[in-house]
């Protein structure tokens, strides 16, 4: 078995030979061994439900790709919401022709990604369309994870706190840009499951009010949103938030802004600023977290906005980004 056919789609013995031969290879576990319908749970507690869609173009790309992403991806939307994660389903659509060697990488990185954090691949379906009518491999996942911090929200943004960043912004963007143009930057995508890191800060007795992870539209849609739902006015310095300079270059060239560069393995917090330092103190001692900075603060409930303060003393409102700066970038 060399590559996709589309009888591998048809429900028959190719199916079954694809999940049980290949698929099954890499996310076998009890439950899944099962093959029911549905999977049937235990779960104790209050739960996060999530569901992500990817289609990354190109589905390999510097420092992970597809999917990895697609488990990152739903582990840290998870885990941004305050829940450790349990259980995801994945779905994949693939394209008659797509080579099985491919797939089993895919595979193979959704298997380390999933033993990292202790989550379980509990259902799954395949799809195969005829050569045209997709790209290659699209994933579309659902998670579900237990809340074990349940006062993080949008809305809940007050004046004083602090704005903190786990790393570098927009280093996947510029991976996928600088792959599409045929440039070569020394930086690899971030893509990486948080929930490690975020765990170590839900531990301990913080304040914390908003936790997303910034994927499409950067930081700038993040804290859009935040000011927005919060009705505050949020203040950012620019000498603080941690830009690679490989970053800033492609964003020279091309004209694009920084902060609306996805990431896929970096924590964007709203959090009370008595704890602000102690939470960096943690992300810190991360390896994800080497370079986490606060960036920011809420200087006023009333006003909604972002303003990004420069060196000089200067200010400029940072907008949400308008439109499709880079297509399919997750």
């Amino acid at each position: 078995m060399e590559r996709i056919l589309l009888s591998h789609g048809g429900g028959g013995k190719d199916t079954a030979e694809l999940i049980r031969e290949i698929f099954m290879e890499y996310l076998s576990n009890p439950i899944l061994e099962r093959f029911e319908d549905s999977a049937s749970l235990t779960v104790g507690g209050k739960l996060a439900f999530t569901t992500d869609s990817f289609t990354v173009s190109p589905p390999f790309f510097k420092g992970g790709d597809i999917g990895k992403l697609a488990v990152a991806g739903t582990v840290n939307d998870l885990a941004v919401s305050g829940a450790e994660p349990l259980y995801i389903s994945v779905a994949f659509i693939i394209e008659e022709g797509f080579g099985i060697d491919d797939l089993k990488k895919i595979l193979k990185s959704m298997s380390w990604e999933l033993e990292k954090n202790g989550v379980l691949a509990v259902a799954g379906d395949t799809k195969v369309v005829p050569k045209g009518q997709a790209d290659g491999i699209f994933i579309t996942t659902s998670g579900i994870g237990r809340i074990v911090y349940d006062r993080i929200s949008a809305s809940s943004l007050e004046e004083g706190d602090l704005i903190i960043v786990s790393g570098t912004v927009g280093d996947h963007g510029a991976v996928i840009l600088a792959h599409r143009e045929g440039l070569d930057i020394d930086i690899n995508s971030d893509c990486s499951s948080v929930w490690d890191m975020i765990k170590r800060v839900l531990r301990e007795d913080v304040e914390i009010h908003a936790m997303r992870d910034p994927t499409r539209g950067g930081i700038a849609q993040v804290l859009n949103e935040w000011a927005e739902m919060s009705s505050v006015l949020i203040e950012i310095w620019e000498e603080k938030i941690p830009v690679k300079e490989g970053v800033i270059g492609l964003c020279d060239l091309f004209g694009f802004e920084p902060y609306h560069l996805a990431n896929e393995g970096m924590v964007v917090m709203a959090v009370k600023e008595r704890d602000a330092e102690r939470v960096l103190e943690i992300l810190k001692s991360h390896p994800m977290g080497r370079n986490a900075s606060i960036i920011g603060r809420v200087v006023s409930k009333g006003k909604r906005g972002v303003v990004v303060k420069t060196p000089y003393g200067t200010g400029r409102i940072l907008h949400p980004p308008e439109g499709e700066l880079l297509p399919r970038i997750c």
